[in-house]
């Protein structure tokens, strides 16, 4: 007990002398005012990225390519080495899998019970994509612009034009699914709720901008970047990490199973003939 409260002790400490150092250190002078800097972070207008000197991009589609590739890559790693090798009893790993598994697979059979298969693999994809994407700025890879200077590659999801993507490509399925199972009444059902591509875009580009933005004006005004930017970064990252995944996933989850439900023929109303 005397050791951990030692530890504690020591930790405070040394939060403390960083954050005083923090403050301390002279400001080193910025290239840039913080109206640029948060403008830029949403309209990528100076801080373009070279695409193999064809195109110059935002850096969010750099960070989308790496992101998918390092997706893919360790998918087929796990497929071809991992899984033939799963026990009865499971290791760490594969229980950790497992469980993220059942966790999108069981989202999809309590919405959409008995065509779950695809549904819950597209969530739980989604899910991935939506977790690693976010968690990726967390790495800080840099970058070199095309004026040549450096540039921390942000998330995916913090471009509007991958965010809009990922909304219309989730209603695309739900639209799927509900010409798959009930033909054109799926798609009338569907058609219902033509703001729903708009609100899952804007919800996903909404969190994700705001924690970015958040981020860059913590870094921008504290001198040094430890303590209070670390913090704050990793705070706002994973927590919506967690929380977009899951609001993504249950919401298509839950509209894919209300226009796949098997809608029952309406009785025909059967005229009585009055009887004198």
């Amino acid at each position: 007990m005397k050791a951990k409260k030692t530890k504690l002790a020591l930790w405070i400490c040394a939060i403390v002398v960083l954050l005083v150092a923090s403050i301390l250190v002279p400001s080193v002078q910025k290239t840039e005012t913080i109206q640029v800097t948060m403008r830029d972070a949403v309209l990528h207008e100076t801080n373009r990225i070279s695409l193999f000197g064809i195109k110059d991009v935002n850096p969010a589609l750099i960070s989308a390519m790496v992101v998918s590739g390092i997706l893919l890559v360790f998918a087929v790693i796990v497929r071809i080495f991992v899984i033939p090798r799963f026990k009865m009893v499971p290791g760490k790993f594969q229980m950790l899998l497992e469980q993220a598994v059942d966790l999108f697979d069981g989202m999809a059979k309590s919405n959409s019970p008995g065509r779950s298969g695809f549904l819950g693999a597209y969530i739980f994809t989604a899910g991935a994509y939506i977790f690693i994407g976010t968690l990726f700025e967390l790495f800080g890879i840099q970058a070199i612009t095309t004026e040549g200077s450096p540039i921390t590659l942000p998330a995916p999801l913090s471009d509007v034009n991958a965010a809009i993507a990922m909304g219309c490509f989730s209603y695309l399925v739900i639209l799927g699914g509900g010409i798959a199972y009930n033909g054109f009444k799926g798609v009338g059902s569907t058609l219902k709720e033509f703001s729903l591509p708009i609100s899952m875009s804007f919800r996903l580009f909404g969190a994700l901008l705001s924690g970015l933005l958040v981020t860059e004006l913590v870094y921008y005004y504290v001198n040094l970047s430890f303590v209070l930017p670390v913090i704050v970064g990793v705070m706002f990252t994973l927590l919506h990490a967690l929380i977009q995944a899951y609001v993504l996933t249950m919401l298509v989850a839950l509209y894919f199973g209300e226009v796949s439900e098997k809608q029952e023929p309406k009785m025909k109303k059967v005229k009585a003939e009055a009887e004198n």
